[in-house]
């Protein structure tokens, strides 16, 4: 498991470390994907395709309303369906799309930002 530390203490929900199956979240291991909101982190099953069908992301943004989706697609970066991002961006909601890895450090400065986000991040394997 690749383990990340952040210089100084964010609120909410920080990746502390990552391997091919799941996310360390503050001291609780997350198998699979993860949505992550400024207060929670809640296991996610990740869809076979990304969609606005997607019951606990759409709940994530609709109580969350970010400035963006960070949305991690596993060991590679995979764009979602052009739908889908014209859906989020329709929300009036931006789409921050990275491979996992990227996706997991960027959440942790951004939250030490005090940003408003919401991420969805799939596991690496």
């Amino acid at each position: 498991m690749t383990n990340l530390s952040a210089e100084m203490p964010a609120s909410g929900p920080i990746i502390r470390g990552f391997g091919a199956q799941g996310f360390r979240i503050n001291e609780e291991y997350y198998s699979g994907g993860i949505i992550l909101t400024p207060s929670d982190a809640i296991a996610w099953d990740v869809p076979d395709t990304i969609s606005m069908n997607d019951a606990p992301l759409m709940d994530a943004l609709k109580q969350v309303r970010p400035e963006f989706l960070l949305l991690g697609t596993g060991a590679k970066l995979l764009r979602p369906a052009a739908k889908f991002t014209r859906a989020i961006e329709a929300m009036d909601i931006g789409i921050e799309v990275m491979d996992s890895r990227a996706a997991a450090r960027a959440w942790s400065m951004l939250r030490l930002e005090e940003r408003q986000i919401v991420g969805a991040i799939m596991p690496l394997g």
